[in-house]
Parts: structure tokens; sequence; C-alpha cells
């Protein structure tokens, strides 16, 4: 980009930064929102390489989310300590960095990066959002020297990114919270009957049968009628826990509502549902749950199993065949499961 000697920026470039805040703050999904950038880097900056880097909030790393080329897929497993290397460094400091010659900078030579020889020159900017940085935008050797109108251009875009991806994790906060159960940090109800039905069109289509296991805990009640509703919420979310835990990666947990949770199973078939759930089932009622007031409780459940589409192939009658068959347990004694 060519250097400005005059006050005024043009008004080619004024609608260029136009045309940047409105295709950053166009969408709340952040895949978008870093393929904008992307698109934004290749049109401004002519590099050897560059990179954006996501913090981990639950780390406090930086990760690869995106780069040029084909070097994402060597990137994509690694991870950046505060103060580790350049884009470290600008984590940590919260602030831009420019090496025009590298010249045997530690920042730089800790910069292990798969498909770059090697580092001549550096630019690095923070993105700086209301709680922090939370990205580095990192590029290695460009290929004309960057003017200070080049520069101030990168902060701009690193300025409406840093608003455009906090923006997105913030509409992603809300939309977990409306499919979060407070208690629990399982999945609500909603997001159930949401789920199922998606994987019941799937079902129908790809003849790859959903079951669904309808836990009731039983006599919860007298947990809280001896330990109050304190007690009976933290032994909820830890049952929860527990059931998530024992559960397969594909499965998804849910609290349906008081003392009841579901175990959604996709692609499973109704022989392999109940060997699975007979699993869990054994694995729950031999758990002490170790309560933070010092008492320590087990728990007893009922369970009932459904599958489409041998019991429906909607919503509402599968997860009524799975509780119908629930408070067959209840009635007959508790503690077990039933599949017919």
């Amino acid at each position: 980009m060519p250097d400005k000697t005059e006050g005024r920026i043009p008004l080619a470039d004024l609608l260029v930064f136009h045309q940047l805040a409105r295709s950053l703050t166009s969408s709340f999904d952040l895949d978008t929102i870093l393929r904008t950038i992307l698109e934004q880097m290749e049109r401004m900056v002519e590099a050897e390489f560059w990179a954006l880097l996501m913090l981990d909030e639950s780390t406090q790393e930086l990760y690869y989310a995106i780069a040029t080329g084909d070097e994402q897929k060597t990137l994509g497993g690694l991870r950046v300590k505060p103060g580790e290397g350049v884009a470290g460094w600008v984590l940590q400091q919260g602030e831009t960095l420019i090496v025009p010659e590298v010249d045997g900078d530690p920042r730089v030579e800790q910069s292990a990066t798969p498909g770059i020889q090697s580092i001549r020159s550096v630019i690095a900017l923070p993105l700086r959002g209301r709680t922090g940085t939370q990205g580095v935008i990192e590029i290695l050797n460009p290929r004309a020297e960057m003017s200070d109108y080049s520069i101030a251009f990168l902060h701009i875009l690193a300025d409406h990114a840093a608003i455009a991806i906090e923006n997105a994790h913030d509409v992603a906060r809300i939309q977990q919270l409306t499919i979060t159960d407070d208690t629990t940090g399982l999945y609500n109800m909603r997001h159930l009957y949401s789920v199922l039905c998606t994987e019941l069109q799937k079902s129908n289509k790809h003849h790859r049968p959903p079951s669904l296991a309808f836990w009731d805990l039983d006599r919860f009640k007298l947990v809280n009628d001896a330990h109050g509703h304190m007690v009976g919420s933290e032994l909820l979310a830890l049952v929860g826990r527990r059931l998530q835990r024992l559960s397969r990666e594909q499965d998804l947990c849910f609290r349906y509502g008081g003392d009841e949770f579901v175990v959604l199973m996709p692609r499973t078939a109704a022989a392999q549902a109940l060997e699975l759930t007979r699993g869990m089932h054994a694995a729950l009622i031999e758990t002490p749950f170790a309560m933070k007031s010092g008492l320590t409780i087990q728990v007893s459940a009922s369970v009932g199993l459904s599958t489409s589409p041998a019991d429906g192939t909607h919503l509402h009658e599968i997860i009524g065949a799975a509780d119908a068959r629930m408070y067959t347990v209840k009635r007959n004694g508790r503690g077990q499961i039933r599949a017919s």
C-alpha cells in the first residue's frame, strides 16, 4: 500500500475501511469472521507467512486458528504460551511488535514455524477486546517494506477483528445459556427436542436408529427432605457429570427436569443401547458421591429405553415410550432397566 503524504485519507481507502467494518460485523459466526480476516490480509499484505492465533481461555495459550496456504494442517496442534516467541510476547504485553531485521532477537528465535526456513522480519499485532488480548495476528517476512500508513491499516483491521470476534463469542455464550441447565451444566429439555428431531430425520433418511435412555433417580425426595435442597442440587450436578463421563463421546446427556435425565445415543440399535445402559447403570449405583458438607451419598435409578423406528418415528413417541417404561420400573421395585 503506498505511503500517504497528505493529511486526508483518500476516498478509495475510506471505502475499504467501510467495507472491512461491514464484512466483519455482518456475521456472528466465528468461522465466517476468520475467513473475512484471511481475505483482507491476503489483499493487504504480501508475505511469506501470516497467521491468526486465538486465545484458549481454558489454558490461556494461543492456538493457530487460521494461516496461509497448507500450513494450517501442520500448525493445528501447536500451542503458544504467554511470553513464548513472537505471538506469546504480544499476548503477554498486549502491544504490537515490529522487527524489521531479526538479527538474533530472542523472541523470534523462539518462534519455530513449520514451512519457514528463516525469519527475516516480523509484524505481530494484538487483537484487543474489552476483556484483554484475545488473539494475535502474526506476519512473517513481508515481501515489501511496510509503511506507517500500512501499519495503521493493519491496526484498524485488528481493532475491527477484535470487536467482531468478541461479539461472536458473546453470541455463542448466550446461545449456550439457552440450551444449558443451570444446576447440572448439561443440555436442557429444549435442546433435547431440537437434537432428537434432527437425529430422527437422519434415521429416516439413512436408517441409523437412535436410542434414548430415560433416567429417574429413585427416592430423590428423601435426599432433599433429609439434607436440604442445596445438597439435593449439588447431588444432581454430580450425577449429571457422572452420566456424562460414563457416556460415549458421541452420546448426549440432558437434564429433563427435576431428578430426571436423558441420554441420547445416536446411531445405536436397541441391543447395543441396552448393553451400554446396563454398564452405565451399574457404574452409577456403585459411585459414592462426596458432598461439600462431608456427606457421602449413593444413588439408585430407574431407566426406560426406546429406539426408533421400533418405538416410533416422532419426538414425543420416542420420549413417551422411554418414559412409560421407566415408570413401569418404578411401579415394580425401582433400580432396574426396561427396554420393552
